[in-house]
């Protein structure tokens, strides 16, 4: 029996490739550059599966081009570049990576938040100038992290891990989420339920992990920022569209906030100008970026692929309806 053809938009890392060997056949991307649009319709043409990162598209246009599909795998959580719906009616398994990035995302987020306190950016930029003539008393002083308040939203796994992260800082966490948790995770992370208003009202740091969605597309805007405090910081590693670009500037520049450390962007890979200021913290979407977690997605990905095709569950399907058609 000839073996399923894929096609992966990325080289992936060897030990994905090695689970993929022995029972696909795997065309991969090997350029550095993401593969333009038309050139994934075109190697899609006689494939079954599909590796793909979130920079490229699953919907119709997609699925038309691709009429022997059976499965798209995402290496991401976040599958909003995916259009389920759209699998589901074409018999097209989906499938993401969860689970796994959720440390790592958490310890960047940290990263971030710690950064922009203390004008990390800044600290570092005048170090490497040569401009640095002597220490001062009041240079580049930035502000506290322990003792502070986190607001967290979105207390999924990954708001839980920062959370727990706030606990070595002695901050009182707060947080906010359309369902409330269980008591018993409140009691063992020592966080605090409150609405979207009291945890702006309250908090010195706003760190943001909600999925995209419709309902949080645009979350944050001007009313949300004028909500803050003057000297709070959001840092923001979740979906860029949550946050409204051209609102966040605004308040910047109005100091109605005093600061951002930014992992993604609404329209990615542009930033907002305005964004390159001082008192913003910028990456270019890295919150998973180790090595471990990465090669782990890509791992997670390549065991959903072959499990489809020997007729299993795949471990992280999306749309499981397809498997009854």
């Amino acid at each position: 029996m000839p073996k399923p053809k894929v096609f992966a938009t990325h080289s992936l890392f060897d030990a994905a490739r090695k689970i993929l060997k022995e029972s696909c056949d795997v065309e991969y991307w090997a350029k550095p550059e993401r593969p333009p649009r038309g050139e994934v319709l075109k190697r899609l043409k006689d494939k079954e599966g599909l590796i793909c990162l979130l920079t490229e598209k699953i919907n119709e246009e997609l699925l038309r081009a691709a009429p022997k599909l059976r499965i798209a795998a995402n290496v991401a959580v976040g599958f909003d570049n995916i259009d389920v719906a759209a699998c589901t009616k074409r018999g097209v398994a989906a499938t993401n990576t969860p689970g796994v990035l959720d440390e790592t995302t958490a310890d960047f987020a940290w990263t971030l938040l710690m950064a922009v306190a203390r004008r990390l950016g800044e600290a570092e930029a005048l170090a490497r100038s040569g401009n640095w003539k002597n220490w001062d008393l009041d240079q580049l002083v930035g502000t506290d992290v322990w003792g502070k308040t986190l607001g967290i939203v979105g207390f999924g796994r990954i708001g839980r891990a920062v959370a727990r992260r706030a606990g070595g800082f002695q901050m009182k966490v707060i947080y906010t989420d359309a369902v409330r948790t269980a008591e018993a995770t409140e009691k063992e992370l020592k966080a605090e339920f409150r609405d979207m208003n009291a945890l702006l009202a309250e908090s010195d740091f706003i760190s943001v992990h909600v999925p995209l969605l419709p309902e949080t597309r645009g979350l944050f805007d001007a009313d949300k920022f004028s909500r803050m405090k003057a000297t709070a910081f959001l840092i923001n590693t979740s979906r860029g569209p949550v946050v409204d670009e051209a609102a966040l500037v605004a308040a910047l520049k109005a100091k109605k906030i005093a600061g951002a450390g930014l992992d993604v962007y609404e329209n990615e890979p542009i930033i907002h100008p305005g964004l390159k200021r001082a008192n913003v913290v910028l990456a270019p979407h890295i919150a998973s970026a180790s090595l471990e977690t990465r090669t782990k997605m890509a791992c997670i990905a390549a065991e959903n692929v072959v499990a489809h095709f020997k007729g299993q569950r795949p471990p992280n399907i999306l749309n499981p309806e397809v498997l009854k058609t």
